[in-house]
């Protein structure tokens, strides 16, 4: 299939190829050229022998008026193609040497370096001047985005790795008694670090396209009923009462990894919905699997859309505390190894719905 972009350019008649114009500019000059010589012949010999008949040469020696009127001629068709050369050259090289010397920026690590080609610049030299300004503007956003990822990741990781050095240099210098409470809270420390390393995995293994499933046909209402009793005692200290409507139908997916996005949907409403009814679906419709999870609350803060699914993205109005920001990103990821997509819409009692499809 051609890209859109590439039959815009083929049927914009304004940016006609490179080729092209070479052949249509020498074929006008070497016309024009011919035209000199053959239609100014006739015009010099017809005013010669009418009003300078001596002038003309008799023999095979052209006389001086002659050997001028030949150098008039050449000057002036040397002139013709120095200047059509020139032109010719500045619409071709003017946008190759913008891209020359800010590739040189580029390579030296100036991401916002942008070529540039005026109207005169033709055909594929005008392309590449375009191509090259959306390598530069993906390599500067991608720049930016691997700045915001470390720095998201290292603030994330501060939090859990304070309190860890704390609570342990205090059992170090016997600040603090080795209770059962205290290892507890170390050990959701730990497990919390953990789900963040197992997430940044996940992220970094579906950019890659190394995301792995290992697919079993089955049923999996039991393990997302297990699941979510796993994770009640959480939802029931946010004040969600969790609510199963899920088929007892088989379907192909990798089921650590469903149970892994239910997780992060599960968590997701802890710490954005309302307290209130929390709906668990699964369900499968024409070869299509969805699992969804709706709550009654808040619901989605306008303007975000799709873009819950990003890394790190969180709502103007999120909670303090409110995860990592990661889940809703694993969960799109996961989908997409499934070959599915991640959505999320308003629901019918005035919350979010998001939901989970792949193919059955």
């Amino acid at each position: 299939m051609i890209p859109a972009a590439l039959r815009q350019r083929a049927a914009d008649p304004k940016r006609s190829g490179l080729r092209r114009q070479i052949i249509l500019s020498m074929t006008v000059l070497a016309s024009s050229a011919v035209l000199l010589v053959v239609c100014g012949t006739y015009v010099f010999y017809a005013v010669a022998l009418t009003y300078f008949p001596a002038s003309i040469s008799d023999d095979l020696l052209p006389s001086s008026v002659e050997v001028g009127w030949l150098a008039a001629t050449m000057l002036t068709a040397l002139v013709l193609a120095g200047v059509t050369a020139v032109k010719l050259a500045r619409r071709i090289l003017t946008p190759l040497n913008s891209v020359a010397v800010n590739l040189r920026r580029v390579a030296e690590g100036d991401l916002s370096a942008r070529a540039a080609a005026d109207g005169l610049s033709m055909g594929e030299a005008t392309h590449l001047v375009e191509d090259f300004n959306r390598m530069a503007e993906r390599l500067d956003r991608m720049a930016k985005e691997r700045a915001f990822w470390n720095a998201a990741i290292a603030h994330e990781l501060r939090t859990p790795v304070t309190v860890l050095r704390g609570r342990l240099q205090g059992l170090t210098e016997g600040v603090f008694q080795p209770t059962p409470a205290l290892f507890s809270g170390l050990l959701a420390q730990v497990e919390g670090l953990s789900r963040l390393v197992e997430d940044l995995r996940v992220l970094a293994l579906d950019e890659s396209g190394r995301l792995e499933l290992q697919r079993e046909q089955g049923g999996i209402a039991a393990a997302i009923a297990g699941t979510v009793s796993a994770f009640e005692p959480a939802l029931h200290a946010a004040g969600l009462r969790p609510v199963l409507g899920v088929m007892d139908a088989e379907t192909v997916c990798d089921p650590v990894r469903i149970r892994q996005a239910l997780l992060a949907l599960l968590d997701n409403a802890v710490h954005h919905a309302d307290p209130g009814t929390l709906t668990i679906r699964f369900l499968t419709n024409g070869g299509v699997a969805c699992l969804e999870v709706e709550d009654t609350g808040p619901g989605m803060p306008g303007g975000l859309g799709q873009g819950v699914f990003d890394a790190f993205c969180r709502g103007p109005e999120a909670r303090p505390g409110s995860g990592s920001g990661l889940g809703l990103a694993v969960v799109k990821a996961v989908a997409r190894a499934h070959g599915g997509e991640a959505v999320c819409r308003a629901g019918t009692a005035g919350g979010t719905v998001i939901a989970l499809t792949w193919p059955d």
